[in-house]
Parts: structure tokens; sequence; C-alpha cells
């Protein structure tokens, strides 16, 4: 099968230490079918993944706490090989991600710093990537603090993910807890962190997942607790951000319901949200200012949508769907409905993250 068809996808699930925790699958574009063709046991709950911009090595959280577990959370650093029958993953190492339930790892454009946000505990951490895959020892770390004002929810910091901003010089941390968003600047040379410049949210959002605009300017952020998605205008000079529209995920009158991921089709010309209770994915087309309108709320394919994927080609948006344990494949569609019926499934038990790794022969 030729390049443009099959794609190396990888998956994160909730697993124990001897369950098979990170799985590959091969993805034909053409059928939307999944095929299995690795996995991976040894790390406890990978529930965030990321790879190297050189194809070879793959990075993932170990999502554990103290309380629960008795270990604090990870990071780990694998090596992934494949021939013509399977992909073989084999760990590299891990760290101490010096917090608690780490559910995001970023690395930077040239893969030579890794970043980790421990939710539980509210922090941030960096890790720079060694020459043969492996992380180093921690060279930053950043503590937040606060709360906001859903009980049970933002008592203190959770700090949930990071995203680089277009040039790649900071880095903008969302913390669910205590409704705001924390822009740092970045020192490339010994991966520091620099005083952050904070931007309150509007109050009981939780901010969790964020997206750039291809115009460089412009911010989606998918906000966990009130449902909705805000639109900053990113000012580079000053690395500040203002709100400059928000817009519900969920029909008036849904019961209760909670976001989840953010993605923009490849052309940035819609943006996708999913939500965990209505067990959609929210749909909008993205304006020539960047501003959004709501097209539809399809079916996500099963129960609770953690992480999605948009496919290279702009054809299909695999859902992982954490309750009902698979990934569903769904067709985008141009028109008034958005996406379609599911056209394939894989069983992934606990399924949280699923990432596109590159297309290959």
């Amino acid at each position: 099968m030729s390049s443009s068809q099959q794609h190396l996808i990888f998956v994160g699930r909730y697993a124990t230490v001897d369950q098979p925790g990170i799985l590959a699958f091969d993805f034909d574009e053409t059928s939307g079918t999944l095929a299995p063709c690795g996995s991976a046991a040894g790390v406890v709950n990978p529930s965030f993944l990321t790879v190297h911009p050189n194809g070879r090595w793959l990075y993932t959280t170990s999502e554990t706490n103290q309380a629960q577990g008795g270990i604090s959370g990870g990071v780990w650093a694998l090596r992934f090989e494949r021939d013509a029958a399977a992909v073989t993953i084999t760990p590299l190492n891990h760290r101490s991600s010096n917090g608690d339930d780490p559910c995001h790892v970023l690395l930077d454009e040239r893969g030579q710093w890794l970043v980790t946000t421990n939710y539980t505990s509210g922090s941030v951490a960096v890790f720079p990537v060694l020459t043969d895959g492996s992380l180093g020892e921690m060279s930053d770390f950043d503590q937040h603090d606060g709360s906001s004002v859903v009980a049970g929810r933002q008592e203190g910091p959770h700090a949930h993910s990071a995203t680089w901003t277009p040039d790649n010089q900071r880095i903008i941390v969302a913390d669910l807890g205590t409704d705001q968003l924390f822009v740092y600047d970045f020192d490339h040379s010994g991966g520091k962190l620099g005083t952050p410049v904070r931007t309150a949210t509007r109050p009981g959002s939780g901010p969790r997942h964020m997206v750039f605009h291809p115009n460089r300017r412009l911010v989606y952020v998918a906000n966990e607790l009130d449902s909705t998605v805000s639109v900053y205008d990113y000012d580079a000079a000053s690395a500040r951000l203002r709100e400059q529209q928000f817009v519900p995920t969920i029909p008036s009158g849904t019961g209760e319901s909670l976001v989840a991921d953010i993605h923009l089709s490849p052309a940035g010309e819609r943006l996708y949200v999913s939500n965990r209770g209505h067990n959609s994915i929210a749909v909008f087309d993205v304006g020539e200012d960047g501003q959004l309108t709501g097209v539809a709320t399809p079916s996500c394919g099963g129960n609770w949508p953690r992480n999605f994927a948009v496919s290279p080609d702009d054809r299909f948006i695999l859902v992982s769907n954490q309750y009902s344990g698979d990934l569903a494949v769904l067709p985008v569609d141009g028109g008034a409905e958005a996406l379609g019926e599911p056209v394939g499934h894989a069983a992934v038990p606990q399924a949280a993250c699923i990432l596109f790794v590159h297309a290959h022969e």
C-alpha cells in the first residue's frame, strides 16, 4: 500500500504495569480501517503521548499519584521501530515528573526539551532530550498557586496542558484549577522557564487544552468545566492574551458534560472540540477573521471522548472513547452534518490518547 494511504498511529490508555498501555495501529485513510501492529507494557497509565520530530522516539506520561498508588507521576522515553510485520516499542528511561498525575507532554519543535504538566499537584516540569532519545535530569520546575469557584474541581491549581507559541519561544500552560493561562518565556540554552505572565479566564471555565490558528495570532482554548471555547488574541510583544469570543460546545439545556480535546482541521477552516457526557464532537466553522460559527454537535461514536485526532488528509476524525473502550473512525462531511456515522472501530479499553505519527511504506 502506498504511503499516501497508510499511517501509523499510537494510542495510550489507562493500564497497569503488566498490561499493554501503548498500542500501535495502521490506519488506512482510504477505507478508514484500523489494524493493530504492535504494543508495549511496562508503563502505568500512559495517558498522553508525543513523538519526536525524528520519527524514532516516543514520550509518554505515567499518570500516577502518591495518594492512590504511592508513586508520584513520571515521564518515559521509548524508541520505536517497525518492519514489514510489526512495530516494536522499547523503553529508554524514565524520570519522576516531580508531581502527581502528569496528564500532558510536549516537545519543542526541535525535539530538544520535553515539558510535562502535573494535573493534581498543579505544576510544570522541563527535561532535556539527550542524544540517544533518553530524558536527562529535570532542568526546571514551576509550582502554580491559587484556586477558583467550582467546588471539588478548583480547590487548587491543576495544570492541564502546555502549548508552544508559534515562534517556539514561549509556552502557554492552561491551569484548570485556577482559571488562568500562564505564559512563560523559555530559555532554550538551559531549559529554563521565565516568570509567567498570567491571564485570568472566566471564573469556572476550567481551561484544559488549546490550539493556535494558522495566522499565529489567535488561540482557541477548550474550557472543560463550562463547556465552552474561548478565542484569544495573542500579543507576541507583551505575552498577553485577550478574549475575543466564547461559544458553547453543547446545546442549551444539555445535562452535565465536560469538554476534553480540541483540534483544527489541517487547513484551519474548521475547529473540533470533544464533549464527554454529551458524547459528541462540537464542530465550528472558522471565519476569515478567526471567529467561530457553530455547525453541528454530532455523536462521537462512543462514550466519553477523551481525546481525538484529525487525519492528515482531513477525511476522518479518530476518537478515543474512554468509557466505551474503543477508537471510532468518523468520516468528515463538509456539509451541515459535519461528521458521519463511524466507518471503523478498534477495541482499546480505557482509551486516553490517539496520535498520528507519519506516513510510511
